[in-house]
């Protein structure tokens, strides 16, 4: 990775009698210049020739200028001015010289569970969805802001537990890591599990970046009776360390008051020494990619040789491809493996896991024995191997009916508020006239947001916030495992299954934290299946309200039934894998409640702005068809459908704009049929049959279309098949026994 570049240089101009410094270039070189990375052309040397064709090519002082692509193996340079690309030899481009833009690239970089996100909202408002279990971040969030009036791109990273990892969640925050676009890297990590936390730090420091070290949750250090002396930390590391509780924002302003010193006096860390043994393997490994040029342009000469020496597939395969030269890296691995009796990377791993315990023992000191943590006796009833799942049934149960009772309670007054107000419009406009239509459109989209869909999204959705700050999911996960196991999974896949009650494009894309890539492809298929907030919604709306909590509670268990036989079924078609369950299970947290309620509006802050604009369209779109008469040829069109589940002929067009949006089935119901008492037009087992075939079938278009990029084309295609035959089949069973079972 290339050195941050140095600030253009601020000293006094000189006289115009003094003749310039022939060693003062004008700018940096292009060379230097990161991808992505902005900056303006002031001068272009290497004599006429090379001047004059960049002219004609169309660059010149002045001009902004952008590093697209830097070549591999020491090729040229793709460069982008003025709207085109331009490719670059490294030769010429040494001869460009650049200004940078004063701006600044910050990553957030830590173990999972460390705080990154919690931190990231301090700066950013509430941008990225923080929970006490790994694996909420599969995917990095950036913001702009300014420190000091600096401006700055703050990106927080997935977390990873080393840049090594080859798990899909963890390459991503290696990419950025290694990507030689972040001017200055965050090192977050728990004070209370410093030891552990330190390994990735010394990493972090083989990459020679301008770097600062947020101890964070120090509370919870102080409550093991941990005691850290960081001025001997930063005297140990060579960088500066704070202190911070993120949580209660403690520090947070020491910190990033840090950030514009550090990355001004480029605070560059102290890389820590192995054992003498492996040193003598690694130095020598140094000398020898330093004479290879090609092999040693974008990261550190030593970070470089660690990684080779840990076996790491992307940095041999780059290797590899630049000729022989590897055959030359083996002898290296081979006499770290011999001299220890154990593989190079296992070494390398055992002696950075040394090194942090040995900075462990000489900054921190057990002050006194832990606090009496009243956690851990909630854990033992918690995770008792009998009572553990009574509390769990109990917890559901309760969250459940927590949903019901709020929702049940808001929704009758309202929909019969907005059933009269319906009633007083009509008397307003012609009967049968576009307005009219239009009129019963916008309201419908209205009504249906406010006193269908929010009184159940929001206790949901602040209940299920609770559960995931709370830290309670990965004990859900730890006694689900044997469950999970007669299916061909283990109980991490539970964790997906659970943001798959919220969303199922967050529950699809956290399938990242899987490890086996046939785990994560049966998993996105099943998640799609579990019903997300607005299929939840119309299970309370429509089974709860007109049927009764019973009639729901057995919607939702034909559900996990449903998933479980189907899980069973795509596992026996899978390879089977050795590797077991491993999830960390992060200590309770008892989350504030600010925190929960920022958690709970950015989720339904994504309904207000994105869905309900949505539902309120497409009554509209709705009413238009009903003007028009289209909705006969879509009903017409979905009428087999229709009839094989015993449905109103009404009912095919919200089937349709329900692949839009789950909650359009439920909103456009009551406008095909006419009124929001829906039990005076379909019996119950109609309202059964309906749920179920929604609750079921195609997922919506957003999530196919994240299908799509995880599990590829054929997967979205088989999801969507598969969900729309089981949702029939089900729906069928349900109008022909459906009756009988409400019985």
């Amino acid at each position: 990775m290339p050195e941050p570049f140095p600030e253009p240089n601020q000293d006094s101009p000189q006289s115009p009698s003094s003749p310039p410094s022939p060693e003062r270039e004008p700018g940096i070189p292009l060379t230097r210049l990161n991808p992505g990375k902005k900056a303006k052309v002031v001068a272009i040397q290497g004599g006429w020739g090379v001047k004059r064709r960049l002219n004609q090519m169309g660059i010149h002082a002045g001009d902004p200028i952008t590093v697209t692509r830097q070549g591999s193996l020491g090729g040229p340079i793709a460069v982008e001015v003025h709207g085109f690309q331009l490719a670059l030899g490294k030769g010429v481009a040494s001869q460009v010289f650049v200004e940078i833009s004063e701006e600044m690239t910050i990553a957030l970089a830590g173990q999972p569970n460390s705080g990154k996100s919690t931190l990231f909202n301090h700066i950013a408002g509430y941008k990225a969805i923080t929970a006490n279990f790994p694996g909420t971040s599969v995917t990095f969030t950036q913001t702009r802001t300014r420190i000091d009036g600096l401006t700055c791109i703050c990106i927080d990273l997935p977390g990873t537990y080393s840049i090594t990892s080859e798990e899909p969640v963890e390459q991503e925050a290696r990419k950025h890591l290694l990507s030689g676009e972040v001017d200055l890297i965050i090192n977050v990590i728990d004070a209370s599990l410093l030891s552990r936390s330190l390994e990735l730090t010394l990493e972090l420091l083989e990459l020679e970046a301008p770097m600062l070290l947020c101890l964070n949750m120090m509370d919870e250090a102080e409550k093991k009776g941990v005691q850290i002396d960081v001025p001997r930390l930063e005297e140990i590391l060579g960088i500066p360390v704070i202190p911070v509780i993120a949580t209660t924002g403690k520090g947070v302003k020491e910190l990033f008051a840090q950030v514009r010193r550090a990355w001004e006096e480029k605070k560059r860390g102290r890389v820590q020494k192995f054992s003498k043994d492996v040193e003598e393997v690694i130095q020598p490994l140094v000398s020898l990619l330093g004479s290879e040029k090609r092999v040693n342009e974008r990261v550190p000469a030593r970070f470089l040789a660690i990684k080779l020496l840990e076996k790491d597939e992307s940095f041999v395969e780059e290797v590899k491809q630049a000729g022989d030269f590897y055959r030359r890296v083996v002898p290296f691995q081979e006499k770290l493996q011999e001299s220890h009796g154990a593989p190079s990377d296992g070494v390398i791993s055992s002696e950075r896991h040394a090194l942090a315990m040995n900075i462990f023992e000489k900054v921190a000191r057990i002050v006194r024995s832990p606090k009496r943590d009243i956690r851990t006796a909630i854990d033992r009833w918690v995770l008792h191997k009998v009572l553990g799942y009574g509390i769990l049934a109990l917890v559901f149960y309760a969250f459940f009916n927590f949903i019901f009772g709020i929702g049940g309670f808001i929704e009758k007054p309202l929909l019969e508020y907005f059933e009269r107000l319906n009633h007083n419009l009509e008397s307003l406009f012609p009967a049968g006239s576009l307005t009219l239509f239009l009129v019963h459109g916008i309201l419908h989209g209205i009504s249906g947001g406010i006193a269908i869909v929010l009184p159940y999204l929001v206790p949901f959705l602040i209940g299920l916030s609770l559960l995931e700050d709370l830290g309670y999911l990965p004990r859900v996960a730890f006694l689900m495992d044997t469950f999970m196991h007669r299916i061909g999974l283990h109980g991490k896949s539970i964790i997906p299954f659970i943001l798959g009650y919220g969303c199922s494009v967050p529950a699809v894309m956290s399938t990242q934290i899987l490890e086996i890539p046939q785990h994560r492809f049966i998993v996105s298929v099943l998640s799609t299946m579990i019903p997300c907030a607005a299929r939840i919604t119309i299970i309370f709306g429509l089974v709860a309200f007109f049927i009764g909590p019973n009639a729901a509670l057995a919607v939702f268990a034909l559900n996990l039934l449903i998933v479980a036989v189907f899980g069973k079924v795509m596992t026996h078609f899978s390879p089977e894998s050795n590797l077991g369950f491993i999830l960390e299970m992060p200590a309770y947290q008892f989350p504030a409640l600010r925190t929960t309620l920022q958690k709970s509006w950015c989720r339904i802050r994504e309904f207000i702005v994105i869905a309900w604009p949505l539902l309120i369209v497409g009554s509209l779109v709705l009413s238009l068809i009903e003007y028009w008469k289209l909705d006969l040829w879509i009903n017409y069109l979905l009428l087999p459908l229709t009839r094989l589940l015993d449905l109103p002929f009404a009912v095919g067009t919200t089937l349709l704009f329900g692949i839009l949006r789950k909650e359009l089935s439920l909103i456009m119901l009551t406008q095909a049929l006419g009124t929001s008492q829906v039990s005076t037009v379909m019996s119950q087992t109609q309202i059964l049959a309906f749920t179920i075939f929604v609750t079921f079938y195609i997922p919506c278009l957003a999530t196919i279309g994240v299908l799509w990029k995880e599990i590829g084309r054929r997967g979205a295609l088989l999801t969507v098949v598969l969900t729309l035959a089981t949702a029939t089949v089900l729906g069928l069973l349900t109008r022909l026994f459906g009756e009988i079972l409400l019985n």
